[in-house]
């Protein structure tokens, strides 16, 4: 192909804006915008209630607006929307449906009001921690619900994170994302400081990893001459001159992409946010987040970094290497068990890098299927966190027990719960029968066609290491006697209505991967 072809292809992204097609993403972004108004004019005791009605009113049409684009859009040819600045196509749409099954399972346990009827979240997190105005704010019940509309403005970056074609969408899409969760994180009910403290970690680094993005795309717009991913993925063939410029770009646009999900080394800011954030929003993030950013890596992958991936992989192989490493082996001295899900999702992180193989038959698929059994045991496990109470001297559920000790003899005390976290750290540990068993296995196939034969042995070995810090919170839970002080919160029926909806897709995705596999194999990326 020619330059010449270059504009062609040009003209031909210059095809305006499909409502229909934007639909999904349109709904949850004006949804959130509302959501702001609603905080702003409506009275502030039924202020709570009217958000999360219209949170949940909000994801569930962003759903049933998929059903038209399904049935009129041909998932393999795509389409190019806004100039050329989005692609829908078969792989950008199952990753929106994933997102916002993602984005409607975590919205369940965050407008939950459990125990004393109080949420995860401070009433008024400008307050200062222990101060007066924070007593006068609980004694007053009041709760600010600003939280939901910022949750949509995260999930609709979500959405458009996999969509996106140009470099500088990419981007707005990442801060989109990422400005909100900042504020979410620093709102947590009880350890407010620690909450604030891991708000500005997260905010920080996240803003180094926005700045090393930025220079990554100022070199690939050096390098090409344009910000689309598609002219430049054109360009890479016929532009030989400069062959530094395009891999130090590259390279520092993955940095970015590897920050979010958690990569080492860019994983620092993991464990004390994943600790410190409300655990409703720490499910969110880990889900949704990790979700968004390998799959707009997975794009940028395949459209870009393919073409010149023989000169790329010794990067790719030591982040997944030391991914996987750090992931294992700093999760087995974890006694938070927060944090040791945090070093979990690392290890995950470094188990779908696998897949980012060329010559991967079904990595698509492969990628979307395993960040699905992923989120939805992720934010099954971290609701069951968010229920389980400190119990003060009148039997009251307070705040969380993140100590691991602390759960021993939860299995005796509340078998079908212990059960559930029980079955959501089989799954992670890619125990059979399980949906983890099953996105494992694509993944390290994938792995195996595309030649990191090497990469799965690694992967096989730190999957079994990590398998060992999930049985020993399962013996704890079973096998120890029961710890004094802990109980579960009360009136927690929408959070239950979670945990048992993810433990289920756990268990059919596990037994019956079938159906949604064939679905998958449409998930075909354009490539130019």
């Amino acid at each position: 192909m020619s330059l010449t072809n270059a504009t062609v292809i040009n003209n031909f992204s210059e095809l305006g804006f499909n409502w229909a097609l934007m639909a999904p993403v349109l709904v949850v972004l004006f949804g959130a915008i509302i959501g702001i108004l609603l905080e702003a004019f409506v009275p502030a005791k039924q202020r709570w209630s009217v958000q999360c009605t219209w949170s949940i009113a909000v994801v569930a049409v962003a759903l049933l607006a998929f059903a038209p684009s399904f049935g009129a859009f041909d998932l393999q040819s795509g389409q190019r929307l806004v100039r050329g600045e989005l692609i829908v196509d078969g792989f950008s749409m199952f990753s929106q449906l994933l997102m916002l099954i993602v984005g409607l399972l975590a919205l369940l346990p965050m407008i939950d009001r459990t125990g004393n009827r109080v949420s995860a979240f401070a009433g008024q997190p400008s307050d200062i921690p222990g101060s007066f105005q924070e007593e006068q704010t609980e004694r007053r019940g009041y709760q600010r619900s600003e939280v939901l509309p910022l949750s949509l403005f995260s999930l609709g970056g979500m959405m458009i994170f996999p969509m996106a074609n140009s470099m500088l969408t990419l981007f707005v899409a990442l801060e989109i994302i990422s400005l909100p969760l900042y504020a979410m994180s620093a709102m947590a009910r009880y350890r407010r400081l620690l909450s604030q403290e891991a708000a500005l970690k997260y905010f920080v680094l996240g803003a180094f990893a926005s700045g090393f993005m930025l220079m990554g795309m100022s070199f690939l717009y050096g390098y090409s001459g344009s910000l689309l991913l598609d002219q430049l993925a054109l360009a890479i063939p016929y532009r030989v001159a400069s062959p530094a410029l395009l891999m130090t770009g590259a390279a520092l646009m993955m940095v970015g992409l590897l920050f979010k999900i958690g990569a080492a080394p860019f994983h620092a800011w993991t464990p004390d946010v994943y600790q410190g954030a409300p655990t409703p929003v720490t499910g969110f993030m880990a889900a949704g987040v990790k979700a968004a950013a390998f799959l707009a890596m997975l794009r940028f992958f395949s459209t870009v970094v393919v073409q010149f991936e023989a000169n790329f992989k010794p990067f790719l192989w030591t982040v997944a290497i030391l991914t996987m490493a750090v992931g294992t082996f700093f999760g087995l001295v974890q006694d938070n068990i927060k944090r040791m899900l945090a070093y979990s999702s690392i290890a995950h992180a470094g188990f779908i890098l696998i897949a980012f193989t060329k010559g991967a038959l079904n990595a698509n698929s492969a990628v979307l299927f395993y960040l699905l059994t992923y989120g939805v045991a992720t934010i099954g496990a971290f609701a069951i966190i968010y229920l389980v109470r400190v119990s003060n001297e009148d039997g009251v559920a307070t705040a969380e027990q993140h100590s691991m000790s602390a759960w021993a003899g939860f299995g005796k005390t509340h078998p079908v719960l212990a059960g559930c976290m029980m079955l959501f750290l089989l799954s992670f540990a890619g125990i059979p029968l399980t949906a983890g068993f099953v996105g494992k296995f694509l993944a390290f196939s994938a792995g195996v066609q595309g030649g990191a034969t090497a990469l799965v042995i690694c992967a096989v070995i730190a999957s079994a290491i990590t398998a060992f810090y999930y049985f020993r919170l399962g013996k704890i839970m079973f096998l120890d006697p029961v710890a004094e002080n802990t109980t579960v919160a009360p009136h927690a029926e929408i959070t239950y209505v979670a945990i048992g909806i993810c433990a289920l897709l756990t268990v059919l995705l596990g037994i019956l991967p079938g159906s949604v596999l064939d679905i998958l194999q449409n998930t075909a990326i354009v490539i130019p």
